[in-house]
């Protein structure tokens, strides 16, 4: 809902919120909605080449320009391994990769577009391991610079977040950064003890 009501898909029913310092209601739905790139959990690809997925974060992105997207989203070698390296097609929906390189490749499109703010929905859900370190790195990567808003229930997503709100029955119930929720011994902490 919150990622909905940023990119302008539902109208607020109440209060208000900004954009870079203006009403929201005040922006260009298509100016506004270049501001963002978002990373989700549950990664549309067409059924192209993985050039031609990761490219279609920028028009008219050069080789160039992905090929570094996928290196900073540590993408790059796994493409190499490939018999037709970045002219692989990755099947209906990139049935023909993991769940791990699927949000890799929606992280080298979020790298190619560029954007101030990074919108992340659980981007480590239903990942193994060595993909959640590997994903982990590449948001590292690319959250310099830029505001990072992460919706997450596994919690080393969020771990090194700033400002973390915990949000229970549909309102938020804490906030604080990672220690200062430990030391409340309120739900994040009892989420966090779980593991």
């Amino acid at each position: 809902t919150i990622f909905k009501l940023l990119c302008g898909f539902y109208e607020r029913q109440g209060g208000q919120y900004f954009l870079f310092g203006h009403p929201f209601e005040e922006w260009n739905l298509e100016a506004a909605r270049s501001c963002f790139s978002e990373v989700s959990q549950n990664v549309f690809l067409f059924p192209e080449s993985i050039r031609q997925n990761v490219a279609c974060g920028k028009e008219n992105a050069t080789d160039e320009e992905v090929i570094e997207a996928c290196k900073n989203a540590n993408i790059h070698d796994f493409i190499m391994s490939l018999p037709d390296g970045y002219e692989t097609l990755v099947g209906e929906r990139g049935v023909r990769l993991s769940g791990g390189q699927r949000q890799r490749i929606s992280i080298a499109r979020a790298f190619l577009k560029d954007a101030p703010i990074l919108l992340l929905d659980e981007p480590t859900a239903s990942v193994d391991v060595e993909s959640e370190q590997k994903i982990q790195e590449a948001i590292e990567r690319i959250a310099a610079g830029r505001t990072v808003i992460v919706i997450a229930h596994r919690l080393s997503t969020i771990k090194k977040a700033k400002q973390i709100y915990v949000v229970s029955s549909g309102r938020i119930s804490e906030a604080g950064n990672h220690e200062e929720l430990l030391e409340k011994q309120g739900i994040y902490a009892e989420m966090y003890a779980k593991g």
